[in-house]
């Protein structure tokens, strides 16, 4: 049995890097290499973002809700970065938003498929992490 945490780390934390990379690098003009010191990850990774290798299977900009709070988190790193706290809860707003959507279900169905999604109902209820 998965846990919702799970089901995001697996399916939610790539698109959100990718959607996050894009950001960074077409509004704030932004290098792969800065880029990738900002998020804490390897240029290679950022490059497999850019040509979506990697963090394709959610389209998190067509959500409004969620392409706003991408586009904050992206204006913030690109004004000098966040401190390691704030860059967390903000990455967990966005997965909270995300699953309360139930944007997860269908993974977190394909990823474990005897998992209920009908009757589970944890995403979309009030679920606070910290």
């Amino acid at each position: 049995m998965l846990l919702p945490c799970e089901v995001a780390v697996k399916g939610l934390l790539p698109p959100l890097r990718a959607a996050l990379a894009k950001q960074l690098m077409t509004k704030h003009n932004l290098k792969q290499v800065e880029i990738a010191k900002l998020l804490g990850l390897s240029q290679p990774a950022i490059s497999l973002y850019n040509r979506k290798m990697r963090g394709k299977a959610l389209d998190l900009e067509k959500d409004k809700d969620l392409g706003r709070l991408i586009e904050r988190l992206a204006d913030a790193l690109a004004k000098g970065g966040l401190p390691h706290k704030e860059f967390t809860l903000k990455f967990c707003e966005i997965c909270k938003v995300a699953r309360a959507k139930g944007l997860l279900c269908n993974m977190h169905k394909t990823l474990d498929p005897e998992f209920d999604t009908e009757r589970c109902q944890l995403c979309t209820a009030t679920l606070e992490c910290f």
